[in-house]
C-alpha cells in the first residue's frame, strides 16, 4: 500500500511540527475562483486512509472525509482567488497567491510547505513541491478534498443564478454545454474573461 505519510514522517522526524499541505482546484475552469486549502496534520496523526487525491474519490465520500479533515486535523483553512484576480495576475500566480493567503491565515504558522505541482513561489518559508503531490502525501491530498469540496459548493450555487451554463455538473469546467451557453448568451461576470474561450478547443465530456 502507498505510504502517503512518508513525507510528513521525515520532516516530523527533522523537528517540523506544523507540515502545510497546500494544494488548488479551479485551474482549468473557464469561469470562478480558483481555491486553494491548506491543512496542517498533528504530528502523528493518521487520517481515514480513504484521504487521497479528491479527483479519484465520488462526491459523497469527499464530503465525508472533508468533515473528518476538519474535526481531526490541528489547522485547516481555505483561500480563493477570484475570476477578476485571475484576470489581473494570470492563473498560475493567482493559483499561487491562493496557496499563499493558506500560509498567511490567522494561526497557521506553518513552518514547512508540501505544495502539489513542480513550482511555486518565492516565499522565505521552506518547502518542497512535489509532482502529483495530491496521490503522495496525505497533506496535499486532504487539502486538495477541502479545496474540491468547497469550490463544487460554490459553483453549485452560482449555478441557481446563471443556470443556463451547467455549473451545477461541470463547477465551471469547458464541457460541450457550457461553450453553447456561452456562444448564445456571452460572458457573465464570474467568467475570466483573459481566457481564451475558442470553441474548437477540446473540452470535457458532459457528466
Amino acid at each position: 500500500m502507498k505510504d502517503r505519510y512518508h513525507y510528513e514522517k521525515f520532516l516530523w522526524a527533522q523537528g517540523f511540527k506544523r507540515v502545510m499541505g497546500l494544494d488548488e482546484v479551479g485551474r482549468g475552469c473557464l469561469c470562478g475562483p480558483v481555491v486553494a486549502a491548506g491543512v496542517i496534520l498533528k504530528p502523528g496523526e493518521k487520517l481515514d486512509e480513504r484521504v487521497a487525491d479528491s479527483k479519484s474519490i465520488d462526491q459523497k465520500t469527499r464530503e465525508l472525509l472533508a468533515e473528518e479533515i476538519k474535526s481531526k486535523t490541528l489547522f485547516w483553512t481555505i483561500k480563493e482567488c477570484s475570476s477578476i484576480e485571475i484576470d489581473q495576475l494570470n492563473i498560475l500566480k493567482a493559483s499561487f497567491r491562493a496557496m499563499m493567503k493558506c500560509t498567511e491565515a490567522v494561526n497557521a504558522r506553518p513552518d514547512y510547505l508540501l505544495v502539489d505541482g513542480n513550482r511555486f513561489t518565492a516565499t522565505v518559508l521552506p518547502h518542497s513541491c512535489i509532482v502529483k503531490g495530491d496521490d503522495r502525501s496525505v497533506s496535499i491530498a486532504a487539502a486538495s478534498i477541502l479545496a474540491k469540496v468547497s469550490r463544487d459548493e460554490l459553483m453549485k450555487k452560482l449555478h441557481d443564478e446563471y443556470p443556463q451554463y451547467g455549473w451545477d455538473k461541470n463547477v465551471g469546467y469547458p464541457t460541450k454545454k457550457h461553450f453553447e451557453a456561452l456562444l448564445k448568451y456571452g460572458y457573465t461576470k464570474y467568467h475570466r474573461k483573459s481566457f481564451s474561450l475558442r470553441t474548437g478547443k477540446a473540452f470535457i465530456d458532459d457528466v
